[in-house]
């Protein structure tokens, strides 16, 4: 599966439910759905909120394959500003709520869902490849 979407917040909603589909049909659980696309909506909204501060219209691509037995491979692609989540220090857990410093937390929930995670910056892109197992 191959979707392309604009930098607008509502294009997440469109792939989430383009995603479900996809995934009835090719026999992926509920369940592996939800966290993908819990994992989805938190990367590509902080790509259209954070990676086009000059704003214009701009195209975030997407591809889904299943690999193997029962494997993923997720790959997002935009042209936003370098931004690699796997710099993104985990937050501690264990400090007050009150206390800890804000953001962090939908990465460090992507990572807990996902089973790996790569990223590299190609011809002025962002390309984040991740593997679901199910």
């Amino acid at each position: 599966m191959e979707f392309r979407l604009k930098n607008e917040l509502e294009e997440i909603r469109l792939l989430a439910e383009a995603i479900e589909l996809w995934g009835e049909e090719n026999g992926i659980p509920g369940k592996i759905l939800f966290q993908l696309n819990l994992a989805l909506d938190e990367l590509l909204t902080n790509t259209i909120t954070y990676g086009y501060p000059e704003g214009g219209e701009h195209e975030i691509r997407l591809r889904l394959v299943p690999e193997g037995e029962k494997e993923l491979l997720i790959e997002i692609r935009d042209d936003g500003l370098a931004f690699n989540p796997l710099e993104v220090k985990a937050p501690d857990l264990k400090q007050d709520i009150e206390e800890r410093p804000i953001g962090g937390l939908g990465i460090h929930l992507v990572r807990q869902m996902l089973d790996e995670i790569e990223y590299r910056r190609e011809n002025g892109h962002n390309v984040l490849l991740m593997k679901k197992k199910y």
